[in-house]
């Protein structure tokens, strides 16, 4: 393990992070916000100092390359302290005095989680709001690729760190080269952004509200510029083309790729894909038919509607056009239960993901068939490819590990006084990354009311979530450290 390439690489991520700032500090000149761009002047000026420093003092290391360890060390160091970076412009101008409530705020931003803290937000400088979805933008795709990317420019390799970060089992590559990889997945999410920007503002947002719902959309992030969500608008384009971008961005990028390059036929027999969209077709048109039976009157509505939330929290985007909250209880308890899916492999989506699922159920199918026929070999297939037991038995740790930290901390949650359902929900929608839940996280309400401690709680959860648990989990075990 080399911390000096570890601080190394942090201090570049902090510098491409500041870049991003300039954006905010030009619009909050545009709109006169001057506090704002004074606090995020002085972040920058700071954050450039003191990254400079330690880039000069880690001169030594420029062009050594990182290890495993190195790039679970910087994964996880870099998330944390990119969310303090990030932290300081909310606390410096005031918008958020308690410098805890600002940490969680902006490292639910990043881990595209979506829980906030903020009670009013439609009163807030424009600046901050743009600076708050911006932030999962970055986190969406993902600021290590976007590091991993430019870092060979720089004498630096990257594929370790990708592997610590990549969300899903497996680090799916477009190209021998995976700084061309990295570069291939911006090129296709800058494309969607500017495509989806684009169809909002045709809907009647301005280009900063459309920009900002578009950055929540592709990240699965789910901050929007208004107190109410995207019920806001009261809009059925606006909904459809949010559900359509959605449901995209639960995807694997991968296969966005392949589509736009003409080899749609690997579409055809991917596994996740098709369990992924009959998962959302089939709890969509049930929601739907509930709805229109109960709620709404004219299908159209009810099918919006359930297209809408469902597409919302199987991708753990956060978005609400509606308090699922007064639905029917069947449709509460299918939305209950896409908390426990997520969206695809490779995707901006939280969750335990589509993948792990599907291995789990398949498998548990075939131990079912070793009962009737112990002798028999049954493979267990996933797009035509016989998956590796190593493979299976990394899931079904993955999968006890994800169960017993929500248990850990809905237990922690429930300290605190709060109700069982909406703490099982607390714990569901910051370790799955979906940021509303049920009860007193459903989509009318906040994080704003737990105390500091189960914010730090929760930020810690949602980090744990973002990067797959392993990534961090691994940091707190003796062997890692040792030589």
């Amino acid at each position: 393990m080399n911390p000096k390439i570890v601080l190394r690489i942090i201090s570049y991520l902090l510098l491409i992070v500041c870049a991003f700032m300039l954006t905010v500090v030009a619009v909050a000149v545009s709109f006169s916000e001057l506090t704002v761009a004074k606090a995020f002047s002085e972040t920058i000026a700071v954050t450039v100092l003191v990254a400079g420093a330690f880039l000069f003092l880690t001169r030594s290391s420029s062009h050594s390359h990182p290890s495993f360890k190195d790039g679970f060390l910087f994964v996880v160091g870099g998330w944390a302290i990119v969310a303090l970076l990030g932290a300081m412009p909310f606390y410096l101008s005031g918008v958020i005095p308690s410098f805890c409530d600002a940490y969680f705020e902006t490292i639910s931003g990043f881990t595209t989680t979506g829980a906030s803290i903020l009670t009013e937000i439609q009163s807030l400088p424009r600046s901050i709001l743009y600076w708050r979805s911006l932030t999962h933008w970055l986190g969406g795709m993902g600021i290590v690729v976007l590091t991993v990317a430019i870092l060979p420019l720089l004498g630096v390799g990257g594929l370790q760190l990708v592997k610590a970060e990549a969300p899903g089992p497996t680090v799916d590559k477009i190209t021998p080269r995976i700084a061309e990889t990295a570069k291939y997945l911006w090129y296709i999410y800058l494309g969607m952004t500017v495509a989806e920007t684009l169809l909002l503002m045709g809907g009647g947002m301005d280009f900063l509200d459309a920009l900002t719902h578009t950055f929540g959309t592709l990240a699965t992030g789910g901050f929007s510029t208004k107190n109410t969500s995207v019920a806001y608008y009261n809009s059925a384009y606006i909904d459809w083309v949010i559900t359509f971008f959605m449901v995209a961005a639960g995807m694997n990028f991968v296969l966005h790729f392949r589509l736009l390059t003409g080899h749609a036929s690997s579409l055809k027999n991917n596994s996740e894909l098709k369990a992924y969209l009959l998962i959302f077709v089939t709890a969509t048109i049930v929601i739907a038919w509930k709805l229109n039976l109960e709620v709404y009157p004219a299908f159209t509505d009810a099918l919006r509607y359930s297209a809408f939330q469902v597409a919302s929290i199987l991708t753990t985007t956060g978005f609400a056009t509606a308090d699922y909250e007064t639905w029917p209880h069947v449709t509460q308890a299918i939305l209950f239960l896409m908390m426990f899916v997520g969206g695809c492999s490779g995707s901006t989506g939280g969750g335990v993901k589509v993948i792990r699922v599907i291995t789990l159920f398949k498998q548990a199918l075939n131990e079912m068939k070793y009962l009737i026929h112990p002798k028999a070999v049954f493979p267990l297939r996933l797009s035509g490819q016989v998956v590796r037991k190593n493979i299976v038995y990394a899931i079904s740790g993955f999968f006890f590990l994800y169960m017993t930290i929500v248990l850990v901390v809905t237990f922690i949650v429930s300290l605190s006084g709060v109700d069982l359902l909406s703490s099982v929900a607390t714990a569901l929608a910051t370790v799955g990354n979906i940021g509303p839940g049920f009860g007193v996280v459903g989509p009318t309400e906040n994080y704003a009311h737990f105390s500091d401690p189960i914010k730090w709680t929760l930020s810690f959860a949602m980090l744990a979530g973002r990067l797959e648990l392993y990534t961090v989990l691994v940091l707190f075990t003796p062997m890692f450290w040792k030589r």
